[in-house]
């Protein structure tokens, strides 16, 4: 398959990427290099035959049509995604999120792309204080981050809809692995860790996450790119919800570390305090997770503590 991976240069894409050229897929990687694209996450294609790199912003669409032009399919991961971030400039969110998608799915309908897959996250539902969110649920997200994610997933479903362009969208749930920038809390805590300093834990440190590593959401992406139905919504989540603090203690006693390791900070505003999605509708395609998260934890944090010439440049002098 002749795939367009967007944001390909990120973390999930990234791992995506690599497995879909290990496959045998052709893959052309269309990536602005914002401050967590790093090239050195693609750094082993570099040569290889069916592989190629177009530096642009996805908002580009003249150059996004060239690009894209020949190819199958579109994955699309470009997208601002850390909520703290939203919440300081919320603008930059809109642009890329929205604005991005909007053009990689009207570029997609003009050249005659056969599918767009649009990769989205379980916080478009907002909050859930019991059972699970399944597609149909209203959304509701609380940050800015998933307000422009709720949105994008509207306007790429908008162009199925109203023009028939076939695209398929995937909201998972928080990922963790190899190639994660060092602001998401499973990295950032780890690296904190491996140098000897402290880790800042939000609130009380109840807020409850699904862990799904990601090379099972690359997997689940796969198999909805080949077999998902167009227009609809598929959730990926891994069923390994647990609480930061929980989080935070298995990652102190993988470092070595104990618990006057931690900081308790301020909460950030409109923080989710749980969330959690069904999954029967990807699991009928067929996918399911196979890594078990105190397996995959522990595999994490050796390959940072393994490839600190990694992520040791991308946080200069910071703690």
């Amino acid at each position: 398959m002749r795939l367009l991976v967007t944001g390909g240069a990120g973390f999930i894409g990234a791992n995506f990427v690599q497995r879909a050229v290990e496959r045998g897929d052709d893959v052309t990687v269309y990536d602005a290099l914002t401050y967590a694209g790093n090239p050195a996450n693609l750094a082993s294609l570099e040569g290889r035959q069916g592989y190629r790199f177009v530096h642009a912003d996805v908002c580009d669409g003249a150059t996004l049509a060239e690009a894209m032009d020949g190819h199958d399919a579109v994955v699309h991961f470009a997208a601002e995604s850390h909520v703290d971030r939203s919440i300081v400039d919320p603008a930059r969110f809109v642009t890329t999120n929205c604005e991005g998608t909007a053009t990689v799915c009207r570029v997609a309908l003009e050249v005659g792309v056969g599918r767009v897959l649009h990769v989205s996250t379980d916080e478009v539902y907002g909050s859930v204080d019991e059972g699970s969110s399944s597609e149909d649920d209203t959304l509701a997200p609380s940050s800015p981050y998933s307000a422009s994610k709720a949105a994008s997933d509207l306007i790429a479903l908008s162009y199925h809809r109203t023009y028939g362009l076939p695209v398929v969208v995937t909201r998972s749930t928080n990922n963790y692995g190899r190639f994660q920038y060092p602001e998401k809390v499973i990295p950032l805590f780890v690296t904190r860790l491996l140098r000897g300093g402290r880790v800042p834990l939000y609130g009380d440190g109840g807020n409850v996450r699904d862990w799904c590593h990601v090379d099972d959401n690359c997997a689940a992406i796969e198999r909805v790119l080949v077999d998902g139905v167009d227009g609809t919504v598929y959730n990926v989540g891994a069923g390994n919800e647990i609480d930061n603090l929980d989080l935070t203690r298995r990652l102190l006693g993988l470092c070595g570390a104990d618990e006057s390791s931690i900081e308790y900070v301020t909460d950030r505003p409109g923080h989710d305090r749980r969330y959690s999605v069904d999954t029967e509708r990807i699991r009928a395609l067929g996918w399911a997770p196979i890594h078990d998260l105190a397996d995959g934890l522990e595999a994490t944090v050796a390959w940072y503590r393994d490839n600190a010439a990694w992520w040791e440049p991308l946080l200069g002098d910071r703690p």
